[in-house]
């Protein structure tokens, strides 16, 4: 697409001679002969960079146009074209958000390569902001999926404590999404335009995991050749995510509590406090008052952290959010690969949920990944997920709130649930409980129209009509809010 110009210019034979230059360089130009028909023009449409003279002959000055087009267009370049002994005016010009000046006389060449540079750097600092966007919609808040009170529970949380700065523990299994809890609190803050750097306590050893933190004087120890910021520095005016914080050494944990306490540490080998701003949010997979009985954790530490505390559900316990979730890392890996959408088949679906998944999301993020590597055709079937047994050994929530016993072919349900009914049995009302949740989400997404719901969970029409006859569900099921 050719980026567009608007030329700004009173001296007809100039503005003809850039018109010409410009449109043989390949973009689209637009003229205006004085400052109101050039605002005039940027009210009504948009322009990748106005070239404008800086002395117009009359009605508003280029400087003028410069303003205007900041606050009409934001995002678009300005570049002034100035008279010799002006440049005090092109400076102010400059401050007041001008891209870049050429001086009178000029030549052509010199024209060509500012307005080339400009939009350049245009371009650059739009797919920036387009990149930090993506960031933010992947780890945004509402891509935080689940459906059960637990993880509406995790949700409200968010939205109450986002904007503070209480300190906030996520407490969860490996694999739960501790750290997109973190992200999303981050990006839902005021320090959302400041760093959010995240840290594995469990994965730095126990003799670097203080400089890695706290950061180094030159000649702290062997092989510090020079002064090094630490996390924590890096953090400032932003949020420090500490991860697995339940594995970080004693020692180092009382540098962490002087951090929250005080705002402030020294590096390693050095002896001036460093001030910072960070915002500190702890996960872990450990039972922390267990640490703490052991004498592992220290107890102020502790209390320190859990000022807000988040607890994320395992997926065992959410096999409702199955179908979204893996859908939504199928529909990722599409656009990451820049292929046709691949579907998954109603058979891979009720597998999905079948599956007992102790390594959480990121297991069930790994096994859509490589189906969809794996996959022949457009639609990924059973064999393509390579899955092993699926529930079977131990009890396991549904959505239809029913839990399977051990295996054996009996045993007593869970307190809440009525009588006691064979493993088969519990296990049939499980995957009913499933397809029931699973198709009415997808007969409501799309406005009870059983044709493109079908499409889009990959069946054919007849098959989910079929379904919905087997499950007894009636229009008024799908019609109704949810």
């Amino acid at each position: 697409m050719k980026a567009r110009i608007l030329v700004v210019e009173d001296e007809r034979a100039i503005q003809l001679a850039l018109s010409g230059l410009l449109g043989r360089a390949g973009y689209e130009v637009s003229l205006a002969s004085s400052g109101d028909e050039a605002i005039s023009k940027l009210s009504e449409q948009s322009f990748d960079l106005v070239l404008t003279d800086l002395a117009l002959g009359h009605g508003p000055s280029g400087l003028d146009v410069l303003r205007e087009s900041k606050r009409l267009r934001p995002e678009t370049v300005v570049v002034m074209i100035t008279a010799h002994g002006s440049e005090k005016i092109a400076v102010e010009a400059m401050k007041a958000g001008a891209e870049d000046y050429v001086p009178k006389p000029f030549d052509n060449e010199e024209i060509r390569l500012v307005v080339q540079r400009a939009l350049e750097r245009t371009r650059m600092a739009r797919d920036h902001r387009e990149l930090l966007d993506r960031v933010q919609r992947e780890y945004a808040f509402e891509n935080l999926i689940g459906s059960g009170a637990a993880m509406r529970r995790v949700f409200e949380t968010i939205r109450k404590v986002a904007e503070t700065d209480l300190t906030v523990l996520v407490r969860g299994e490996s694999g739960t999404g501790k750290e997109l809890v973190a992200q999303a609190l981050h990006n839902r803050s005021q320090r959302r335009n400041r760093p959010f750097v995240a840290v594995n306590c469990a994965a730095i050893s126990r003799e670097l995991v203080e400089s890695e933190l706290f950061g180094h004087e030159k000649g702290a120890f062997t092989g510090a050749d020079a002064r090094r910021q630490g996390r924590f520095e890096v953090a400032d005016g932003g949020t420090i995510f500490l991860d697995e914080i339940g594995d970080m050494p004693p020692e180092t944990q009382a540098k962490v509590l002087r951090v929250l306490q005080e705002r402030s540490f020294e590096r390693v080998g050095g002896a001036k406090p460093i001030q910072v701003d960070v915002r500190v949010v702890a996960a872990t997979h450990r039972n922390l008052e267990e640490e703490v009985r052991q004498g592992r954790f220290r107890e102020d530490l502790y209390y320190r952290l859990r000022v807000v505390e988040i607890e994320l559900p395992p997926l065992r316990e959410r096999i409702g959010d199955v179908p979204a979730l893996a859908l939504r890392f199928l529909e990722q890996v599409n656009q990451r690969l820049g292929r046709e959408k691949q579907r998954l088949s109603e058979a891979a679906l009720a597998q999905l949920a079948r599956q007992r998944w102790p390594g959480n999301v990121r297991e069930l993020r790994n096994a859509i990944e490589q189906a969809s590597v794996l996959a022949s055709g457009a639609a990924i079937d059973v064999a393509d997920l390579r899955l092993g047994d699926p529930i079977g050994a131990a009890a396991v929530s549904t959505p239809s709130g029913v839990a399977a016993p051990p295996a054996g072919g009996g045993g007593a349900l869970p307190a809440g649930a009525e009588g006691a009914v064979p493993f088969s049995e519990a296990k049939r009302r499980a995957v009913e409980g499933f397809e029931r949740d699973f198709l009415l989400r997808a007969l409501r997404a799309h406005g009870g129209n059983i044709s493109r719901a079908a499409e889009s969970i990959g069946m054919v029409r007849q098959s989910l009509q079929q379904k919905i006859r087997e499950l007894g569900l009636r229009s008024e099921d799908w019609s109704e809010d949810e």
